[in-house]
């Protein structure tokens, strides 16, 4: 069974880096994040051991929003992440609810899979916080040259009882990276 959430909106931005310190290597750094605005079933009521509600309805959002980031980069996804914002009628483990598993592998295969675990963060807070989607190589956590953050804020969002639940990818590493460590080309 799944379970439909009252989303309000989503919200998908899309950044396009040419250079960094003054140089290009290659082809732009394209970076996505769709945010999904939706109600929190949980928010303002008291203290509950089941969080199912949340973690049955992410199942979708996550096909959506992986469906959805894996268009804004053109189909070429090389790196991951989600983040959630929690309004502060609910708890910050309503956010972790509704990025479990039950998220993560559906987010993965609107893009064509990955098999690096999912780099997240949750935080409770009022309306228009910005949120830093932490990304790292799909197929391996371990290569240096992909870990970056997208930055994200929904102006009106969360309200006290919603939740924003976002996915983020981009189309390569960093421009320019030079920290050593694994390369996307060994692990491939």
């Amino acid at each position: 069974m799944s379970i439909d959430p009252e989303i309000r909106k989503i919200v998908t931005v899309v950044e396009e880096v040419l250079t960094e310190g003054g140089r290009s290597d290659g082809e732009p750094l394209k970076k996505a994040a769709v945010a999904v605005v939706f109600r929190n079933p949980y928010a303002g009521r008291p203290y509950t051991d089941d969080l199912g509600e949340l973690i049955e309805a992410s199942a979708a959002l996550g096909k959506l929003i992986g469906e959805r980031c894996n268009s804004a980069v053109d189909g070429r996804v090389e790196s991951h992440g989600k983040a959630v914002l929690v309004g502060i009628d609910g708890e910050q483990e309503h956010g972790n609810a509704a990025k479990t598993t039950s998220f993560g592998n559906p987010f993965r295969e609107g893009f064509g899979g990955g098999k690096a675990w999912l780099p997240s963060t949750t935080k409770r807070c009022a309306p228009g916080a910005s949120v830093d989607v932490p990304l790292c190589f799909k197929d391996e956590i371990w290569v240096r040259s992909h870990y970056d953050t997208i930055t994200i804020s929904v102006p009106d969002a969360p309200a006290p009882d919603e939740i924003v639940l976002i996915g983020g990818v981009a189309s390569r590493g960093r421009l320019n990276a030079r920290v050593g460590g694994k390369t996307k080309e060994e692990v491939e």
